[in-house]
């Protein structure tokens, strides 16, 4: 088996968010979502696409749920492989984006692949930097200022924000243990 080592990096937020995963080169982008979902702890409550380059351009190859398929430049993430989608992309990058509200895109920088280690299973998170933000805060301009009402006691936001958020935020201390296992439970599902 081949796998594809790769850094996918949250764009527009800071403190910095990214994971590295190395994923079977022939794991369909459908599966690839649910994975990424699983690494930044995304909740899978919205719809996604993966694009060459930047969303929203037209005349662009961009993979989306089959049951969305609905113009030229769509085609079924279910039926793309992960190496497939990078052939095509080439020089432009992959993006993922996920939840067309807030907007939230995922660079996706990979190498060459190379030979799976007999030894381990894969998918495999192997390094976590960032907390993820929420689900439905707004996208980039909505996570700063939670950000900043979660750090301050005396915003006008604070306490409604960590009532709905459901107690303290570090932005900058993700739960990589669970992160780790969420992704390990794909592996173990066979999920490729």
């Amino acid at each position: 088996m081949q796998i594809i080592k790769t850094i996918i990096t949250l764009r527009d937020v800071a403190p910095k968010v990214a994971r590295g995963l190395d994923v079977p080169a022939d794991m369909s982008l459908a599966h690839l979502h649910e994975t990424l979902q699983a690494a930044f702890g995304w909740q899978n409550a919205h719809l996604y696409q993966f694009c060459v380059g930047a969303p929203y351009q037209w005349g662009v190859a961009r993979w989306v749920m089959p049951d969305f398929v609905d113009s030229p430049e769509d085609l079924p993430a279910d039926k793309t492989t992960l190496a497939q989608a990078l052939d095509i992309a080439a020089d432009q990058g992959l993006t993922y984006l996920y939840d067309f509200g807030d907007d939230w895109e995922h660079s996706i920088r990979a190498e060459p692949p190379t030979d799976a280690d007999p030894d381990q299973i894969y998918p495999r998170l192997t390094t976590v930097k960032g907390n993820c933000p929420p689900e439905d805060i707004g996208g980039p301009p909505g996570y700063e200022m939670f950000i900043e009402a979660m750090a301050d006691p005396k915003h006008a936001e604070h306490k409604s924000l960590k009532a709905w958020y459901g107690g303290q935020f570090d932005p900058g201390k993700p739960a990589e243990k669970a992160l780790k296992a969420n992704v390990a439970k794909l592996a173990k599902r066979g999920l490729s």
